[in-house]
Parts: structure tokens; C-alpha cells; sequence
């Protein structure tokens, strides 16, 4: 039995307003749920105690003596692109969702807090290399062979394995998902010179669509979650079983996958015009692609929704007479888009079945995104700006029936429950290991001197 004894509820902006709109109704007669949607911890949890912890709403729960403790989910990411931390909060949103309080998610950046270089700095070290695309390219494919990537993380583990220890103990997880491919041999290692490798549950949830780094394969998880049968084919040749392999589709964000706002409700909320078509522009998650190219070139007849990572779009860019406005995205609903190979949002626009015209793409990770797209006919790849509004421009006048078409195509690509099957199978995962809940947790060295 838990009870709440809640802090002063505070007055909801027009975001959270739209967020428990989205939210806020779901119901199962199965499980009691809480959804209250915070982006971030209020404080670190503290495990002195069973009894008494605080909820990231600012929620007191106090649990009676003999209740059954909820279940921890450690999710490892990284912010090395903005896929990862996305695809982490759309599990962390699942569970909420599907089990309520049956479980306490935290997602953290365990590199970045515990750790040293290089593992701290993985962050700003991609952020450089992806500017500079042969650097990336040449860091891919060097250290796809598997003898050199495991060679690396296994001298990497044994030297940080104390602070990864510290770590990954701090929030007594029963359950570990890694949503970064440089999250699984580090942690795996660490749990195995622990000997909880046979008590706690770890799976990775690949968050590239297509072409992937072999690093997201290991041999020793439980399950490995794969957007697609080309990811799911690697992972088999790389040495998985078929017992560990799963392929639900990419994990987005629950908004999308259970929106509730038409889009009536949306170009009203937003103030648009219902009659001018509607071209979302986007670039990738670290502010990449041409974007700033690409909306000089747009057309001026259409509204243009514009939204880039990481730094505001300067107007004064933008010529008076063409309309563009910048907007956050709980679940896109307009007819176009134009945006980087990246693949959580090519997932969401196929979800909202959106046709898509593809500008650039990072080497290696993202380079099968453009075939996955481009070949199942749900949209197009240019790198030319006037090209794109060469082609926007005919999709809404001379070829509407090419636009039904891909948005047809590209809604039978879509996989819009994928995170819920996800955190499903791994509930289902957990409840074969109740026996092994009772997990002692003694902070001990992982490597004796």
C-alpha cells in the first residue's frame, strides 16, 4: 500500500496543459496509474530507506512495512545526438503509462556523471566529429571489427570499473536499458564481476533505424529490441539468438502514438491559417543539416513551421513575406516535412504519415535511412535546396496524388506501438524473475587491488 501526501499543486503553462491532454486519460483495469509528465528529476532518490522516497513530481510516497517495492529501471543514455535521451524518455513514458507505480524509471548519463575521459566527454567529442563527417566516418567503420571495439571497452571497463560500480549501484536497479551502443559491454562487465549478471535484467533498445554500429550487439543480454528486420538480421550475424531478438519498431514518444489532438484542434491551438498547407522543416539533433539553406528556398505560399535544436532560428533570415514561426511538437500533424536522415523523427513523421524529403544524413549510422525511406516510397532524398521546394511546391499543386501515395506508403512503415511493446515484453521479463527481486546490494570493488 503506498501513500501520497502531495506538495501545492502549481498553476499548468499551455505545454503541460497540451501534455495532459495527451496523458491524462489513459486508464487499464489491470494497473493503478500515475502520469504526471516531468521532464527531469527534482532530486536524486535516496535508498537509505525502503519506506520513504520522493517522486519526481515532488510527490512523498511512504511505503507501509511488508508492501511489494516498486521495481527500479536504470535507463543508460547518452547525449550524443538527441535519439538516444528520446527514445529514453518515450520508455520512461511507456511504464508510466502502462504500470503507474509498479516501477521507478531514471534515466541518467552514467558516463557523464561518474566517470573520467573519454567516457565523460562523449558528448562534446561527437558533437565535434559530426561536424566534421570524414572524422565520424573514419571513427565508425575503425571500430566496427568486433576485436577492436571489445578490446577498447573491456581495458575502458576495467579502469573506470569502480565509478561505473558506484553508478549503476546508486539506483539498485532490477532492471537495465541501454539506449546507446556504448552502454552495453561496460555495464555487462560490471554486472559480471558483481555476479548479478544472472539477477539483473539488461536490454538494449537500438534507436538507429537501418545501419548500425556492432557495438549494439551482445552476446549476454536478454533481450535485444530492433527497429527493423535489416538491424535485426545484423544482430543474428553478429551472434545473438533468436530468443534475445525482438523487433517492435523504433521507440517515440507516446504523443504520437496515441495522439488525441486532431489536427482541426492543432492549427487552431497553433493559429494557422486552415487553409494554407503546412511544411514542417526540421534539422538534426545537435542543430545539423541545412536548414538555414533549405528555408530560403522554401515557398512563399505556405506557412512554414520551423524547429531547430539547440538554438533559436534567427527571423531576420526569414523574408516578411514568407510566414514562418518556431513551435515545440507533441505529435506533428501537417502534410510535409523536410528534415535531416535522422531516425526517431523519420519514425514519428511515418507514424503521423507524413512524406518526407531527406537533405542530409551522418555517415554510417544513418546512412541506410535513406534506401529505408527513399525505396519503400515514403519519400525522397535531395540535397538541393530548390530541388526540395521544386518538389514540396509540385506535391501541393500539380502532384497531390503522388503525396497521397507516400503518405499511404509511409503509414504502412509505421510500428506506432513499438515502445509499448517494448516496455511490455519487459515487464513480462521481470515477472520471470520475481523470485530474484530480493537483490542484495552490497557496495563491494568490483577489481581487488
Amino acid at each position: 500500500m503506498v501513500m501520497k501526501v502531495a506538495t501545492p499543486e502549481k498553476v499548468a503553462s499551455i505545454t503541460e496543459k497540451v501534455w495532459q491532454r495527451i496523458y491524462g486519460g489513459s486508464n487499464s483495469g489491470r494497473h493503478c496509474y500515475h502520469h504526471n509528465y516531468h521532464p527531469k528529476h527534482r532530486r536524486r532518490c535516496s535508498y537509505e530507506s525502503e519506506d520513504e522516497y520522493e517522486d519526481e513530481d515532488g510527490t512523498i510516497q511512504l511505503m507501509q512495512m511488508g508492501a511489494e517495492r516498486s521495481k527500479n529501471v536504470l535507463i543508460l543514455m547518452s547525449d550524443t545526438g538527441g535519439g538516444h535521451r528520446a527514445s529514453a524518455e518515450a520508455i520512461r513514458d511507456a511504464f508510466r503509462i502502462e504500470f503507474g507505480d509498479e516501477y521507478r524509471i531514471y534515466v541518467k548519463d552514467v558516463w557523464k556523471e561518474y566517470t573520467g575521459w573519454p567516457l565523460n566527454d562523449m558528448e562534446r567529442s561527437y558533437k565535434f566529429m559530426v561536424k566534421h563527417v570524414q572524422l565520424w566516418k573514419v571513427a565508425f567503420h575503425g571500430t566496427s571489427p568486433r576485436w577492436i571495439h571489445s578490446s577498447y571497452l573491456a581495458a575502458i571497463a576495467s579502469y573506470y570499473a569502480n565509478e561505473v560500480e558506484r553508478g549503476l549501484m546508486e539506483y539498485k536497479p532490477d532492471i537495465i536499458i541501454s539506449v546507446h551502443p556504448l552502454m552495453q559491454h561496460i555495464p555487462l562487465l560490471v554486472l559480471k564481476w558483481k555476479g548479478l549478471q544472472k539477477k539483473v535484467i539488461f536490454v538494449t533498445v537500438i534507436t538507429d533505424l537501418n545501419t548500425c554500429h556492432r557495438t549494439w550487439f551482445h552476446p549476454r543480454v536478454n533481450r535485444c529490441y530492433c527497429p527493423s528486420k535489416e538491424v535485426a538480421k545484423r544482430a543474428l550475424y553478429d551472434g545473438l539468438q533468436d530468443s534475445q531478438v525482438r523487433v517492435f519498431g523504433l521507440p517515440v514518444r507516446p504523443s504520437f502514438a496515441r495522439a488525441v489532438l486532431s489536427k482541426d484542434d492543432l492549427r487552431r491551438e497553433l493559429e494557422l491559417d486552415p487553409d494554407l498547407p503546412t511544411v514542417l522543416l526540421m534539422g538534426g539533433g545537435e542543430g545539423m543539416g541545412p536548414v538555414r539553406k533549405q528555408r530560403w528556398h522554401s515557398v512563399n505560399r505556405y506557412t512554414i513551421k520551423s524547429t531547430e535544436t539547440n538554438r533559436a532560428i534567427d527571423h531576420n533570415m526569414w523574408p516578411k513575406q514568407r510566414p514562418c514561426f518556431n513551435i515545440g511538437i507533441p505529435g506533428m500533424d501537417d502534410p510535409g516535412e523536410g528534415q535531416r536522415a535522422g531516425p526517431g523523427t523519420i519514425a514519428e513523421a511515418l507514424i503521423r504519415g507524413l512524406p518526407i524529403v531527406l537533405n542530409d544524413y551522418i555517415p554510417g549510422q544513418e546512412k541506410g535511412n535513406v534506401p529505408y525511406v527513399v525505396d519503400n516510397g515514403a519519400g525522397v532524398f535531395t540535397r538541393s535546396p530548390k530541388e526540395t521546394a521544386r518538389i514540396v511546391s509540385e506535391w501541393f499543386s500539380i502532384k497531390t496524388d503522388e503525396l497521397k501515395r507516400m503518405s499511404e506508403n509511409a503509414l504502412k512503415l509505421t510500428q506506432p506501438e513499438a515502445v509499448f511493446d517494448i516496455v511490455k515484453d519487459i515487464h513480462e521479463l521481470a515477472c520471470q524473475r520475481r523470485h530474484l527481486a530480493n537483490i542484495s546490494y552490497v557496495s563491494t570493488s568490483a577489481i581487488t587491488s
